[in-house]
């Protein structure tokens, strides 16, 4: 049986499918090959000279064996628990979501480890009900505290709240047992906390920012705990790498994913939906989000000039939002670019019943299968956008599994790196994240930030001139 893989398509941008206004033509791809196929170059001399670390996440053979010891470990517990917002959760919500039956947390039965919760906001009725539902089952709960400094406000909050329910039902001791950490390996409040109390603890690698941390123990603890085959995960990321570093432009999938997505850009497409057409799929399109905004809007080219850049991402789903946002895709500004994310096998499927018999027009859904009624819906939605000059791009998935999302998520960070190479910017910073981050801390009433809450105040004063 031939390895499932995952396999860019690009036909429907082409010229000679969209003509030469909205698509691609020859001479355009070859100047796309031209400009692109240095940064291929330049891609593999900064990872060489280990400045995209994240690229060494599938070869990482001593942290894969820490956490299946880990999760060795804590696999007879009931609920896995993760504490963590941004790259410290999206990751695990999309691996757990495409891996794993939609039931699992309900159905004991479709299981193969704890229920997984992840709590990746600080909404409080989201947090009380949660709680109400696990005070009397703390012992049987493990939670994983996921931040690089230990210092991340909603994060934190969440931890302190456990932490005071957990030691006033369990004792102190109830802490380092019910508690593991993944956080900085040598530095930062939470390893502070971490060797001082002695929690069980994974590092998270130093020079991978969080939205590329997924496939680093950020993202496989709860992943393995769950019963998902981490080790085939990180294969197939390992032989995407192979074809992301290929120098040949129409080899390498990643540069021109990244070469298509730049060229709409500059020709005015600067939204880019991403829209999968599997349940399995949709939060890879939460954490496509991310990381392709944290990545690529920035003020300053890295010459320190501003340029204001970045594609909005848009997350859609098939066939949901056909009935609610192709209407705008179609007759609204064509100023977007569609990915859909497409699966040939889906391993299991449903039959549709039979039509009743006062009602024969329907007969043309009796006896078929659901699988094709979502990739016929994929195939006309893509023909539609088509008609009205929407270029589309599709990634498609033999089936999912862990291999093939792997390859998923290494193609989709080292498009984001040529991506960036392309718009001339630092796509690993993100300096515009900071300031509501001191914000939040100024109203909180840190001290360290009076001079700024001062300054907030104008924004936060109610001014009855302008409520209605």
């Amino acid at each position: 049986m031939e390895t499932p893989q995952v396999k860019f398509c690009y036909k429907n941008v082409t010229a000679e499918i969209l003509g030469k206004e909205h698509g691609i033509t020859k001479q355009q791809f070859d100047e796309l090959a031209k400009k692109t196929e240095p940064l291929i170059g330049r891609l593999n001399d900064e990872r060489k000279a280990g400045k995209t670390r994240y690229r060494d996440l599938p070869y990482q053979a001593d942290t894969v064996k820490k956490v299946k010891k880990l999760a060795d470990e804590v696999k007879e517990c009931e609920n896995f628990v993760v504490l963590g917002i941004g790259g410290s959760a999206l990751g695990n919500t999309a691996l757990q979501t495409a891996l794993n039956p939609y039931m699992y947390n309900l159905d004991e039965k479709q299981r193969k480890g704890p229920r997984l919760f992840v709590l990746d906001n600080v909404d409080p009725q989201q947090m009380k009900s949660f709680l109400d539902w696990i005070g009397d089952k703390l012992d049987k709960t493990i939670f994983n505290v996921i931040s690089k400094s230990g210092r991340t406000a909603e994060t934190v909050a969440q931890f302190l709240t456990i932490c005071g329910i957990i030691e006033q039902k369990l004792g102190k001791g109830g802490l380092k047992n019910q508690i593991i950490t993944t956080t900085d390996a040598q530095k930062g409040t939470l390893r502070e906390i971490t060797e001082k109390l002695g929690f069980r603890n994974l590092c998270v690698p130093d020079g991978v920012g969080g939205r590329f941390s997924v496939l680093s123990a950020v993202g496989l603890l709860s992943t393995a705990v769950c019963g998902i085959d981490i080790e085939q995960l990180l294969a197939g990321a390992a032989e995407m790498d192979k074809k992301v570093s290929r120098k040949d432009f129409y080899q390498n999938p990643a540069a021109v994913n990244a070469a298509i997505n730049w060229h709409y850009y500059n020709r005015g497409k600067k939204i880019s939906v991403m829209m999968p057409y599997s349940f399995a799929l949709k939060d890879f399109a939460d954490w496509y989000r991310q990381l392709w905004a944290e990545s690529l809007g920035k003020a300053k080219d890295l010459a320190g000039k501003e340029v204001f850049v970045g594609p909005t991402a848009i997350k859609a789903i098939g066939a949901t939002d056909q009935h609610s946002q192709v209407q705008l895709y179609r007759e609204g500004p064509n100023d977007k670019l569609f990915t859909f994310l497409a699966v040939q096998d889906f391993e299991r499927d449903v039959e549709i019943g039979k039509a009743p018999d006062i009602a024969p027009e329907l007969d043309y859904l009796s006896g078929q299968k659901m699988s094709r009624l979502l990739n016929s819906e994929k195939i006309a939605t893509e023909y539609a956008l088509l008609e009205s000059k929407r270029p589309c791009l599709t990634v498609a998935f033999d089936r999912i599994c862990p291999y093939t999302v792997g390859q998923f998520i290494y193609l989709y960070e080292a498009t984001t790196s040529i991506a960036g190479l392309l718009f001339g910017i630092d796509a690993y910073n993100q300096p515009a994240v900071e300031l509501g981050k001191d914000a939040t801390l100024a109203l909180m009433g840190n001290s360290k930030y009076k001079e700024l809450a001062e300054k907030i105040k104008p924004v936060t004063e109610i001014d009855n001139r302008f409520i209605i």
